[in-house]
């Protein structure tokens, strides 16, 4: 018999599943519990980060260098392809992933001091490349508005990607950057139904909330694109037209897309959430992404992972193609401008403080 996974108030995972790295796996977190059993309070820890950029491997996404201010997302998308990633961090990439989240309080200062050596290139950098950057708890920290308050003074060009609408908040700096070619924003859109979107993605952004996100920066001269991701076959391909509609309708004017992946943990979280809140439609997905994936659910070979394989995949490329250009989009790839930058001024020398050179503590 299949099992069915519980539901944990505003989260997208219904429990932690073992980390591959650790032989031993807890059921329950003594620490909590005392919490109501269906619930889990997102803690945020400090992350002793000695750098902040990091150098991309992948042929599969159009950028070399990225900077991301937190590890793991309270956005708890059950789908998210990042999951993975924390648990070389000893967490799970279930429930861990989106209330244990770290936090790199010296991102300002790490990415001040890296461009500001004369040996930096000025490249695209792209915020985030795993996680959002305009997570919840963005709002009170402003780490992400800080970093990019230094990539303002320098002109130096940056990409944003986020599902959140607190990106508004930093229409004035990325006006500035737009203004010298340097800054563009991409806003990822998975369905325009709210209901699902508050099953799947249970503490992003409502779609509308997205779509005014995308009116406002272009408004503001700030170039936007909307990446329709990930495409859940089986659940919202059918949805592909409607959202390039919407997006250009609020001002985006270039597009793309990427297929659902189910890479490690996410594969058994995303199952167990169909079996959950789709039962209907188990059977149909299924069967849709191994039809991607050459008979198996997930498929990492460069080239092929984002978009899949074979008659379906085509589908959904001749269907995207033909709703973009009915949209009157481009594609989703726009170029940045290092014509302008200026290298700013090093950080100030900081003394390290003993308390702070253990293990990590506590917010």
């Amino acid at each position: 018999m299949k099992r069915s996974l519980p539901i944990v108030r505003g989260r997208g995972a219904g429990g932690d599943l073992p980390n591959r790295f650790q032989r031993l796996h807890v059921e329950l977190d003594p620490e909590e519990a005392h919490e109501a059993p269906h619930a889990r309070r997102t803690r945020y820890l400090r992350d002793p980060a000695r750098s902040i950029l990091t150098r991309n491997n992948s042929p599969d996404v159009g950028f070399d260098w990225s900077l991301n201010p937190y590890r793991g997302c309270e956005h708890g998308c059950v789908y998210c392809y990042a999951r993975p990633t924390h648990e070389y961090l000893g967490f799970s990439a279930g429930l861990d992933f989106e209330s244990r989240i770290l936090v790199k309080e010296e991102a300002p200062r790490l990415l001040r001091r890296a461009i500001s050596r004369p040996s930096w290139v000025p490249v695209p950098l792209v915020m985030s490349g795993v996680t959002d950057p305009y997570q919840p708890v963005e709002r009170k920290l402003e780490i992400t508005r800080r970093c990019l308050e230094i990539l303002t003074e320098a002109r130096h060009p940056v990409a944003m990607i986020t599902k959140s609408r607190l990106v508004e908040r930093d229409t004035d700096l990325l006006g500035k950057l737009a203004h010298h070619g340097a800054a563009h924003v991409t806003v990822s859109v998975t369905t325009l139904d709210r209901r699902l979107q508050r099953t799947l993605e249970p503490r992003a952004a409502p779609p509308e909330h997205r779509l005014a996100a995308i009116r406002t920066l272009a408004d503001a001269g700030v170039p936007v694109a909307v990446n329709v991701a990930p495409v859940i076959p089986g659940l919202t391909e059918h949805e592909m037209a409607e959202i390039l509609a919407a997006a250009a309708d609020a001002g985006a004017t270039a597009a793309g897309y990427v297929v659902l992946r189910l890479p490690g943990a996410v594969k058994p979280l995303f199952l167990e959430w169909v079996e959950t809140h789709c039962p209907g439609r188990a059977g149909k997905i299924r069967s849709r992404l191994r039809s991607l994936r050459g008979g198996e659910l997930y498929d990492p070979t460069f080239g092929t992972r984002m978009r899949g394989e074979g008659p379906f995949a085509h589908q959904i490329r001749e269907l995207f193609q033909v709703a973009r250009a009915r949209a009157g989009m481009q594609r989703r790839l726009l170029t940045l401008s290092t014509e302008h930058f200026v290298r700013p001024d090093p950080p100030e020398p900081v003394a390290e403080d003993p308390a702070d050179s253990g293990q990590l503590e506590l917010f």
